[in-house]
């Protein structure tokens, strides 16, 4: 069911102002009424409206100062003015201050059910838009970054003192380490938080394309160019850009990039006019950029520009910690998303997880979490549920209690013999020929494990 939106009508003329909430009730919003400004103070102290209609003269006040008080206390409180007195310096000035419209006496009713709808709309997608805002925040809060490894609480640490900058940031990390997700991190927790924060993929954009998809192009630059476009960097405009896989952008392009660094001008392709830009810059790179540079691919002096404070993201691997918190953390995320109940992982389940290297770092293990829950019918996930080249680590580890050798060497064959067949479907003399056997001696081991089936 929509909500309703809710009204305050102050109007000191109680014939008009009964009849507009009548009216208004009938036109399905809340109203409440009252005739003096003081009245109208002590409702806004109780109670938060969407929209405020006030006449602009009353008795005890001016409409001017209650368009103050409101815009003061509740910012996304919209204010509509009623006056008498249909001047320009009544309009400008009640603009000035924050109101949204401003209607005269005598009202006329189709105008102001006009002005409302507009103004419920408006209210309507800003409240959204800080909701929104909000969420995104939220979301990049330094706690919802799990890491509980001595190893991230130092990135933590170094990010905390990173958003009280403005300084530039180059981000170090294996793929799937989530350095993006550190960037945003940084920006919506930064004075930068509420302007746009851009990220451009340099290695997946072709490198025709990449110069005007950052700095914009006018008219005529090329074929195809049939109107201006602003590139990246304009759209990020007091905000931050991130350029991510930095290492992979051409030669020509770093020596454009270390100007717009230097000059915080860019200049859109086909044109000379330069366009001023506050932007902050955060770039990130999987690659060894000092071993760029010592090629000659990568430009010292633009590395240098773009390493004021450097930030390595450490792959998972040397943090084995933080797997735990984080498959709890994606169980819990793609349990929610595919509405089934909250799922376990089995003890030996876990010790594979983290005996596994997980080359794909973080976004590998997010994978691999989504998938098992998908697929897993149980509630709890075992050693079974997951990919085999996982669940053959748990084969492999040697606790303090011990491990009995013969049965972990029988799992292991069978598991193999499996995946052998599985390639070959199920085509023994192939499968045989995978494992380095001749067909008899699969076969006999196979009759051996209790695998004729």
């Amino acid at each position: 069911m929509k909500e309703r939106s809710k009204i305050l009508l102050i109007d000191d003329e109680t014939a008009s102002r009964e009849a507009l909430v009548l009216l208004l009730k009938s036109s399905d919003y809340q109203i409440t009424g009252c005739g003096s400004g003081q009245e109208a103070f002590q409702l806004l102290q109780r109670e938060r409206y969407d929209i405020v209609i006030t006449d602009l003269l009353l008795p005890d006040t001016s409409g001017i100062d209650i368009l103050k008080k409101v815009k003061e206390d509740s910012p996304l409180t919209e204010v509509i003015l009623i006056t008498g007195y249909a001047s320009a310096e009544t309009a400008v000035q009640a603009m000035k201050e924050g109101a949204c419209d401003y209607i005269t006496k005598p009202l006329n009713i189709d105008e102001l059910r006009i002005i409302l709808a507009k103004t419920v709309e408006k209210h309507r997608l800003l409240t959204e838009n800080v909701y929104l805002k909000k969420q995104l925040r939220d979301k990049y809060e330094f706690a919802n970054i799990v890491g509980n490894s001595p190893a991230m609480q130092k990135v933590f640490n170094l990010m905390k003192r990173i958003i009280k900058t403005d300084s530039t940031v180059l981000i170090f990390g294996e793929s799937g380490t989530g350095k993006e997700v550190v960037a945003k991190a940084i920006h919506f927790n930064g004075s930068r938080k509420d302007k746009p924060f851009i990220a451009v993929h340099c290695g997946a954009i072709p490198e025709n394309l990449l110069e005007s998809e950052l700095f914009g192009y006018v008219r005529g630059a090329f074929t195809g160019a049939n109107k201006d476009k602003i590139g990246k960097f304009e759209a990020a405009n007091h905000g931050t850009i991130l350029l991510d896989e930095i290492g992979t952008m051409p030669m020509h392009l770093q020596t454009k990039l270390l100007r717009v660094l230097q000059e915080q001008e860019v200049e859109r392709v086909g044109s000379t006019r330069p366009i001023k830009i506050d932007v902050r810059v955060i770039s990130a790179t999987n690659q060894n950029l000092e071993e760029e540079v010592q090629k000659g691919t990568f430009r010292e002096d633009l590395y240098y520009r773009l390493n004021v404070i450097p930030l390595h993201i450490p792959p998972l691997r040397e943090r084995i910690e933080d797997i735990l918190p984080l498959v709890r953390f994606f169980l819990e995320k793609y349990c929610r998303e595919m509405k089934r109940p909250l799922m376990t992982i089995a003890k030996n389940a876990m010790e594979a997880l983290e005996l596994y290297s997980w080359p794909g770092n973080v976004r590998e293990l997010e994978n691999v979490v989504e998938r098992t829950v998908a697929l897993t019918e149980e509630n709890v996930i075992t050693l079974n549920d997951l990919p085999r080249k996982i669940s053959e680590m748990a084969l492999t580890k040697v606790s303090e209690q011990g491990v009995d050798l013969v049965k972990t060497i029988t799992e292991i064959e069978k598991m193999m013999i499996l995946e052998a067949l599985s390639l070959t479907n199920g085509v023994k003399a192939k499968a045989a020929a995978m494992l380095n056997l001749n067909r008899t001696t699969l076969v006999e081991k196979m009759r051996r494990l209790g695998m004729e089936r």
